[in-house]
């Protein structure tokens, strides 16, 4: 089963009470990530990133309340959805507005007053693309957008540094939820293929939530960009489908909070986040406080299906110090 974007008005009274598709909350729940982030450095092995990228949360929150979407360009929102054969918000196809560059350069002042900022390597990030003209910035933002898709970029030299692709990120990211939690839709499950990447804008997912509470044991992956979550059945490959050959991994108990699921088909796993064993999961947070699982994943030989959106992949043909 794959998931078809519909107007909300259009949603079929069949599926009951399993929604095929949640939206992310219009409110960010940036403070939220930033709380857990702070909550999960004390003590950790990678204090100083978690606590960097609990900075870059918070920039986030600020931003978002001071710079919503413009109605304009929510009410351009509807004719998105007049083309149910592709996903609406595709980053490939949808036509960035000047409000992702106001983003950017918001982050970015506000970034550049904070103590956790001030490394070289992150200095130098900045400067870069606060020295960008708008031209540079937007050729970044398509080839990063493009390498995160997995697409071979037509020049590598357009590929963006480490540094300044996360801090673009961080804006892009912003931007696509921005338009993700006004999109005037629903989802319904249909037959088809690509559940693995997301219906609204086509990227992979960051992790998969096994929701608690009225819909405890229900299964969502959650976008890396746009931070929808799309419904998945579980015991079910997030990448190839595939239904034999699974396997589950964890540094702890067999009731630990996260967990790996990995596909001996397609060789690639994918953590789940358990909001039952550990109420306080917030996924973004946890994912990233969580490497050591995913360090014990690649020594199988196993790769990621997912990204983090505060620790991007290497790019290909980049050189550059990593942040922070």
């Amino acid at each position: 089963m794959s998931i078809q974007i519909v107007p909300a008005s259009e949603r079929s009274p069949g599926v009951g009470e399993i929604a095929a598709l949640q939206l992310p909350a219009l409110l960010p729940p940036y403070a939220q990530r930033a709380q857990r982030l702070q909550q999960l450095a004390q003590g950790h092995g990678m204090t100083d990133y978690l606590l960097w990228a609990a900075d870059v949360v918070a920039a986030q929150q600020v931003v978002a309340e001071a710079l919503p979407l413009p109605a304009e360009e929510v009410a351009i929102l509807h004719a998105a959805l007049l083309q149910p054969a592709q996903a609406p918000l595709h980053s490939a196809h949808w036509q960035r507005s000047p409000h992702w560059l106001a983003l950017l350069d918001q982050l970015l002042a506000h970034m550049a007053q904070q103590p956790r900022m001030q490394t070289t390597a992150v200095q130098q990030a900045l400067a870069r693309l606060q020295q960008a003209d708008t031209a540079q910035r937007e050729a970044w933002a398509s080839a990063l957008l493009g390498a995160l898709r997995a697409e071979a970029p037509a020049d590598t030299h357009t590929l963006p540094e480490a540094g300044v692709a996360q801090l673009l990120w961080s804006a892009l990211s912003l931007y696509w939820r921005q338009l993700a939690s006004q999109l005037p839709a629903s989802g319904e499950a249909t037959l088809g293929a690509q559940r693995h990447l997301c219906p609204l804008c086509g990227h992979v997912p960051t992790g998969s939530l096994v929701h608690g509470g009225a819909q405890a044991g229900l299964r969502y992956l959650q976008c890396s960009l746009c931070e929808c979550q799309w419904h998945v059945v579980r015991s079910t490959c997030t990448n190839c489908d595939s239904t034999s050959a699974l396997d589950y991994w964890c540094l702890e108990d067999e009731k630990a909070p996260i967990k790996a699921e990995s596909c001996g088909d397609c060789q690639t796993y994918l953590k789940a986040f358990y909001q039952q064993a550990d109420h306080q999961l917030e996924l973004v947070a946890d994912d990233l406080a969580s490497l050591a699982l995913d360090a014990e994943m690649e020594e199988k030989g196993l790769a990621r299906s997912g990204i983090n959106p505060l620790m991007l992949p290497l790019l290909a043909a980049t050189e550059t110090d990593s942040l922070p």
